[in-house]
């Protein structure tokens, strides 16, 4: 069953694996009816979702402010919040349903680190209300090209859009380089975290905000 506690599961929570755990049986008993993860993704949710967003915790400093772009089911977002209590994470998802979903989750795992915030990252009061975050993740929401447009206003000068990619990332990012650039980026990279605990590692493309020594 995907609720069992895969051992790769106590290395990336810790302490706080049980937390993850919960989450999981809450994906497992809810997340196909209420349209958050396909019927084949059941037996996948430990690897594929909730481990393939915790990895991601490492990239991240102490106490910093981040907001997760079209967070869905809660990837990485909840993953992250509960690897890394540290952090403060906003949820920002437009759709009323995933919306519910997500403050059930923080009110289930108990997750005071967690704001759920309903909106669109390219809005304008929603700009307004995260400026100057440290970093902006997202998984499987959009192009480079839109992403970057969208997450990077909401970034301090030298904050990180942390996106979760598949494998052809740095073909993504050698496409849509030149875009990149003009939404304001600068220092972009591809990374791999995890492979120390994961069978299929987390690919990942890291674009900083330009501060004015970038220009």
């Amino acid at each position: 069953m995907a609720g069992e506690l895969p051992d790769n599961a106590k290395l990336v929570f810790g302490e706080h694996v049980e937390r993850a755990a919960e989450f999981v049986r809450l994906l497992e008993e809810h997340g196909v009816e209420r349209g958050l993860i396909g019927p084949r993704e059941v037996e996948k949710i430990w690897d594929r979702h909730v481990l393939n967003s915790a990895v991601i915790e490492e990239l991240f400093e102490p106490n910093e402010r981040v907001v997760d772009v079209g967070s869905g089911a809660g990837l990485p977002g909840v993953p992250l919040a509960i690897a890394r209590p540290d952090l403060r994470i906003t949820l920002l998802e437009p759709m009323a349903r995933r919306i519910a979903w997500l403050e059930e989750v923080k009110e289930r795992l108990q997750l005071d680190n967690v704001t759920v915030l309903r909106g669109r990252a390219e809005e304008g009061p929603i700009r307004k209300q995260l400026l100057n975050c440290d970093a902006a993740t997202a998984r499987a929401v959009a192009p480079l090209e839109k992403l970057t447009k969208w997450c990077l206003p909401l970034l301090r000068g030298g904050g990180r859009m942390v996106a979760l990619k598949g494998e052809r990332a740095q073909e993504e990012l050698e496409r849509d380089g030149a875009a990149v650039l003009k939404a304001g980026g600068a220092n972009a990279k591809v990374v791999v975290v995890g492979a120390d605990v994961l069978e299929v590692p987390t690919t990942v493309l890291i674009v900083e905000r330009q501060t004015r020594r970038d220009r």
